[in-house]
């Protein structure tokens, strides 16, 4: 395969990756122009480009060297890694992204008197994870039929296809509507980037460790926060023993106040009412909680 100079990222076409992947793309500085099939996105600030495709052909794409990374869920690519065949190149998973998070989970139906996987011996699972579902079972001792279906893998028990599901979990809903329960979790799942587990030697890996730098930077700060106070000489120990997250404040003189500092600290995750109270009481004023954009260390 020719060479490329171009780092060429898989990502979903559509479904519920595609808009948090393209606004964290978007917050690492890439920005795309769409081609008419809209199959391409070429990139216009980096030399990154998408191609969008199904999400369960990302994996495969990678594997192919069609592309050099992907974003795609957790729950495919271990599939992919488990059923893959020996010609396959390995791949690996480089980043959890933090969005698109669910759960392949055992449902049973509701009446069930499910307690245990032991339970499971002998009984019929549908599902769209035959390697997952496989593997579990087999950790465990446990000899079950695994009933491998493409889709609507929730009303099997109705049809009698099969006992019991191994599938998909976000908020429940669709098991409720369908008379099931979450008996048994078997992958905490979320979007992942993935790629190879040998990276590129050429400019692609050059491309590829500043995607993950700027990755890294993104996902460090989305969720925390710069505080800013002032507090006197004698309350910053306490005051600093109340930060969220237990940070290392810097700490810089007020102009005309010698007795009273301004602490700045990056707290890890969302700074509550109640924390900024706490800190009040301890001596701190004038308490400004600000978001953090970017952060490159």
């Amino acid at each position: 395969m020719k060479p490329r100079d171009r780092l060429r990222v898989a990502m979903q076409k559509s479904g519920r990756l595609t808009e948090p992947a393209l606004e964290l793309l978007r917050r690492c500085g890439l920005s795309f122009r769409q081609s008419r099939d809209k199959l391409f996105c070429f990139g216009e600030s980096e030399p990154v480009d998408l191609l969008l495709v199904r999400d369960d052909d990302i994996p495969g794409l990678i594997a192919q060297g069609v592309c050099d990374v992907g974003i795609v869920g957790r729950n495919v690519l271990d599939e992919f890694r488990l059923t893959a065949g020996v010609e396959q190149a390995p791949l690996a998973e480089l980043r959890a992204l933090g969005f698109g998070r669910c759960r392949l989970s055992i449902a049973v139906p509701q009446e069930s008197a499910y307690r245990e996987p032991a339970q499971l011996a002998g009984l019929r699972i549908a599902t769209s994870y035959p390697g997952l579902l496989g593997a579990w079972l087999r950790e465990r001792g446990i000899e079950a039929g695994v009933v491998t279906l493409a889709g609507s893998v929730e009303i099997a028990p109705k049809l009698g296809t099969a006992d019991l599901i191994c599938d998909l979990v976000q908020s429940g809903a669709t098991l409720v509507a369908n008379q099931l329960r979450e008996a048994d979790v078997l992958l905490d799942s979320e979007a992942v980037l993935a790629g190879p587990a040998e990276l590129p030697g050429d400019e692609r890996g050059d491309l590829l460790a500043l995607l993950l730098k700027r990755l890294d930077g993104v996902i460090q700060v989305r969720e925390s926060r710069l505080l800013l106070l002032q507090a006197p000489r004698c309350a910053v120990e306490a005051v600093t023993r109340l930060l969220p997250g237990g940070p290392q404040p810097t700490l810089l003189p007020v102009a005309g106040q010698p007795e009273q500092l301004l602490l700045q600290a990056l707290c890890a995750g969302e700074v509550s009412w109640r924390q900024l109270e706490e800190i009040k009481k301890a001596g701190a004023r004038d308490m400004f909680v600000l978001p953090v954009e970017k952060m490159l260390t």
